[in-house]
């Protein structure tokens, strides 16, 4: 998610081809050929390539399984300046069937107190070896649902936060399903200042939302909108998405209309896709209710000119703003940034996980925490940091990291020599049918190509001659 919360709860992937790197990927065809679908024209030949989400650089598929934990203390320690929290919350009321978060049920009371001991000690343990200097901006709170733990122990993480580290100010953010949002949230949403928040929503439709195991009346989000908006949260965000079973165009716009509506500050639009070899709990979904990808890539154009239409401006390739908030000045700016969060205007270079499965981002290393809860207990109690898979960043990454994040948030970017003549080939095509323009070493994303953003970004990875998972580009 591009907005300050957990990770996406739509994570979907797809096999990706194993694919030569300096290979033309793209059949030969008529440069002015596709259709047009509001204000994107559908080239179905630049889309068919699977790619990566690009939350970080190496991907995730290149983390490898190794004790982490020397290269955490290592890296914790030389941290100074701001920094960013991560809080992952593993469970859920409900499991929707739709999810690809590492969550689990939140149905037994003795899993949930055990988890939490281990994330307030987990705190301990990183505040004690973070680098004297370093400072807390902002801290966000993802799942899973953090709402599946009570308000009483979301305060007490707050506590603990407080305690352990030294916060200069920090923004709050939380990640909420508004199925569980009992009236105690809101007090406690305000009294610990949370300004930021995002919404589960996925659809208004009863049809589309019993065919993904997420009933909730339109009545649950209004009223989390006012009881959010009555505790001080000035930025709401609706996390909607198309590709649906028995979703259409007319079912999105009458969804994305209900949404528009209650106003959110932001909104992000994603797309499903249905790998139930992946993720089991997806046999639950009708794979023949579910459109193909011509109906998706319309209900994408549909819904990105209709949020466009009602005054939301685009940020990145799936998620829009309204002009006060402060992901569309940071875009403005040019300070957007992505990181595992997503799109975000936060402006600290580092990122630290906490909780299982999280990851922790920071120049030159990127570090994920054990992902299974008990395993991840297990760590904690034994005082060690959990982390179990990542990479050491080399130079190389680096550098590719920074112009993978400036092309897909700035939709510019200065490329060097080398890389530029590498992707020229691949990059033709893109450029050939106005999505793309080069000029000089200046690389150029245009209006109208969102939808090919990560497929022009896989050009500058230089990991992707390998066979791995990962999602469709719409």
């Amino acid at each position: 998610m591009s907005h300050d919360a957990g990770p996406a709860a739509q994570i979907t992937t797809a096999i990706a081809p194993n694919t030569p790197p300096n290979a033309s990927r793209f059949p030969a065809s008529n440069a002015g050929s596709g259709e047009r679908f509001a204000d994107w024209i559908w080239y179905p030949e630049l889309l068919a390539r699977p790619v990566p989400r690009y939350t970080s650089y190496p991907t995730a598929a290149e983390f490898a399984d190794a004790p982490m934990e020397e290269a955490q203390r290592a890296g914790l320690a030389a941290l100074s300046g701001p920094v960013s929290l991560y809080l992952h919350i593993p469970y859920c009321q409900e499991i929707c069937w739709y999810c690809g978060c590492n969550t689990g049920a939140a149905n037994r009371g003795s899993r949930l107190s055990g988890y939490l001991s281990a994330l307030h000690r987990e705190i301990e343990l990183v505040a004690r070896a973070i680098g004297p200097d370093a400072r807390v901006t902002r801290i966000a709170f993802g799942g899973g649902s953090p709402n599946a733990i009570s308000p009483t122990d979301f305060v007490r993480l707050i506590d603990t936060l407080t305690l352990n580290f030294q916060l200069n100010r920090p923004v709050l953010s939380v990640e909420l399903d508004p199925r569980s949002l009992i009236p105690q949230w809101f007090t406690a949403l305000r009294g610990v200042g949370v300004i930021k928040a995002s919404l589960g929503v996925q659809t208004f439709d009863p049809r589309v939302q019993a065919a993904i195991g997420r009933v909730q009346p339109e009545a649950d989000i209004a009223r989390a909108m006012d009881g959010l908006r009555a505790a001080g949260v000035d930025s709401i965000n609706f996390d909607m998405m198309y590709g649906l079973p028995h979703q259409d165009e007319d079912v999105l716009a009458r969804s994305l209309a209900t949404a528009i509506a209650m106003k959110p500050d932001r909104m992000a639009l994603f797309g499903y896709a249905h790998v139930p070899h992946v993720i089991p709990r997806q046999r639950r979904i009708d794979a023949a209710a579910l459109p193909g990808q011509r109906a998706r890539f319309a209900m994408a154009a549909q819904g990105s000119a209709q949020l466009r239409a009602a005054g939301y401006e685009t940020i990145g390739f799936d998620h829009f703003a309204l002009p006060h908030d402060a992901m569309a000045r940071a875009r403005h700016a040019g300070t957007l940034r992505r990181n595992f969060q997503g799109f975000t205007d936060d402006a600290a270079p580092v990122l630290v996980g906490l909780g299982a499965s999280s990851v922790s981002q920071w120049p030159g290393l990127l570090v994920q925490n054990e992902k299974n809860a008990g395993r991840y207990r297990e760590a904690i109690e034994a005082g060690r940091l959990p982390g179990t898979r990542g990479v050491v960043q080399t130079a190389e990454d680096q550098r590719r990291a920074a112009l993978i994040e400036a092309l897909l948030c700035q939709e510019a970017v200065d490329l060097p020599a080398d890389i530029r003549e590498a992707i020229a080939p691949d990059l033709d095509p893109f450029i050939a049918r106005g999505l793309a323009r080069l000029e000089g070493g200046r690389l150029e994303l245009l209006p109208g190509s969102e939808p090919y953003h990560r497929s022009v970004a896989v050009l500058l990875d230089a990991y992707r001659g390998q066979g791995h998972q990962f999602s469709s580009a719409v």
